[in-house]
């Protein structure tokens, strides 16, 4: 296969070459989050290796959206009109399972909906971008163990053929919550004990016509009931009450059981094609890096899956990672620009624990809670409370703390501004598909043309940074931007910033994510 991103040999392109590891990424764990990192390092010239313990895709889905954030960051990439393909779309959501609705049409993004892609097919359309870019994948190979050193990692591993290992710069574990990384690395993983059992199966229904739509409360427990295809129905009932014993997998009888305790009818649920069991135990990792070692997804983060927002946070973690360690392994990185990585996704991922464990509280059958759930659905109805909760969902409102001039776009994501450019109207997120920063300089005076080519002198800037020059309507009074690789904005300027100012602060924010001579 020909990969798409020149040059062709990794050799060609200015990298540390270092013939005394196999790889420079090791990614353990073969999701939707190990997937794409593979693929932005790729997009990078990193030499990046997958292992996953499963020998094949697993048919099923936790996981069935991907909000505006997302759309908006794969847009970036290219890749929106292959995740779009064939796929629903729905401007609403639910909350808490309350009656009214969230409406994502009112979002400030270009993407003002939900995505209906199974994580499944979501995984394999990242798959297929990773090996495109030339990622190694390995499926049946199962990590066994890891160990750092000041040089590298070192991983054994368990294949098809037997046991091997495997030395790379660095590893990455995208392995899930109880993530082999993790606890390689020494990172602590607190969080709250699972207090709700979630039971869920995919099953035909023998009782079709009489099963419920969406979510039901009662006063025993809740169901979520929707009907996958003609022959499919996704169930799940959840207990606030019984304690059952962990680790044991589910059975049909435990599952029809359930639904006649919460639903008084199992619905003659038959032929489950997966059964799975969960908590709402809520866990997050006191720091996403020791050394050498990195986790993302699930392994750094884990919480109830209601809301539709895990394999969502997952992704930006490998969007945020993928450039900073491209960088790391390239030898460019700044100091701390590694480091960032933790720094900038810990909150994230805090709001999303917070906002789970919140609607798990305002789920519970307990009549006590009744009259909370009326007040709050009375709440929603307002365009401000449901916007709030709209850009909550979907991730929209992440904003980094980035060091700089105080902008009203610092630390945002960069919208979709078309450009005006010698070469015709081109809207900013084309400019990002190639995994490099953009400097959008809209003054036309040449200020930041002069600090970029004062920068750029002597530098091997290839592959960090596009230096674009255009009009942009939408923003006349706008001076500049530098748009870091995963469309965040790392510096901003306005047309009014005194020259001396504007030279000083962008030439600082260049050096900062982009790094020196």
């Amino acid at each position: 296969m020909s990969h798409p991103l020149p040059p062709e040999s990794d050799r060609d392109f200015e990298i540390a070459y270092d013939p005394d590891v196999d790889f420079d990424v090791l990614i353990v764990g073969g999701g939707p989050v190990g997937m794409l990192l593979a693929a932005e390092l790729r997009i990078n010239r990193v030499r990046a290796l997958v292992l996953e313990r499963l020998p094949e895709r697993t048919p099923h889905s936790k996981a069935f959206g991907l909000h505006a954030r997302s759309l908006e960051s794969l847009d970036r990439r290219g890749l929106l009109k292959r995740f779009r393909e064939g796929a629903r779309t729905w401007n609403n959501g639910h909350f808490a399972g309350l009656d009214e609705w969230v409406d994502f049409s009112t979002l400030d993004s270009a993407h003002g909906y939900a995505l209906l892609s199974e994580q499944t097919r979501t995984e394999r359309l990242l798959e297929e971008r990773a090996a495109e870019f030339g990622a190694e994948i390995r499926r049946g190979h199962e990590v066994t163990a890891v160990r750092q050193d000041a040089d590298g990692v070192e991983a054994e591993v368990t294949g098809p053929d037997g046991a091997y290992t495997v030395r790379a710069r660095f590893a990455v574990g995208c392995d899930g919550g109880r993530s082999l990384v993790r606890r390689a690395a020494g990172i602590d993983f607190p969080g709250t004990g699972g207090r709700v059992t979630a039971r869920l199966g995919d099953v035909i229904l023998a009782d079709r016509e009489n099963a419920p739509m969406g979510m039901e409360r009662t006063e025993r427990g809740l169901l979520f009931c929707v009907p996958l295809d003609d022959t499919y129905h996704r169930v799940s009932t959840f207990d606030f009450a019984a304690e059952r014993e962990p680790g044991a997998e589910l059975t049909l009888d435990e599952l029809t059981a359930s639904l006649r305790e919460i639903w008084g009818d199992d619905l003659g649920a038959h032929a489950p094609r997966w059964l799975s069991v969960f908590t709402d135990s809520a866990c997050q990792a006191d720091r996403y890096r020791e050394g050498r070692l990195l986790i993302a997804g699930d392994a750094a983060h884990t919480h109830f899956p209601v809301g539709g927002q895990g394999v969502n946070l997952g992704l930006q973690d490998a969007f945020n990672l993928g450039w900073k360690l491209a960088a790391e392994v390239h030898g460019w990185a700044p100091e701390g620009l590694l480091d960032s990585y933790d720094r900038e996704r810990q909150a994230p991922a805090r709001k999303v624990l917070a906002n789970t464990r919140a609607q798990i509280a305002l789920m519970n059958p307990d009549p006590y809670v009744t009259p909370l759930r009326e007040l709050f659905t009375d709440l929603m109805r307002k365009e401000q409370v449901n916007r709030h909760l709209a850009e909550m969902l979907s991730g929209v409102t992440v904003r980094y703390p980035i060091d700089g001039p105080e902008h009203r776009l610092l630390g945002d994501f960069a919208r979709d501004l078309e450009l005006s450019t010698e070469d015709g109207v081109r809207p900013l997120p084309k400019y990002l598909k190639r995994g490099t920063g953009v400097l959008l300089d809209l003054t036309g005076d040449g200020q930041i043309g002069q600090v970029y080519e004062k920068w750029a002198t002597g530098v091997s800037w290839a592959g960090r940074l596009q230096h674009v020059r255009a009009e942009c309507a939408q923003e006349p009074g706008l001076a500049g931007l530098l748009v870091r690789p995963d469309g965040y904005v790392a510096w901003a300027a306005d047309r009014d910033m005194p020259e001396a100012q504007l030279r000083e602060s962008l030439t600082a924010a260049v050096t900062t994510w982009f790094g020196t001579v």
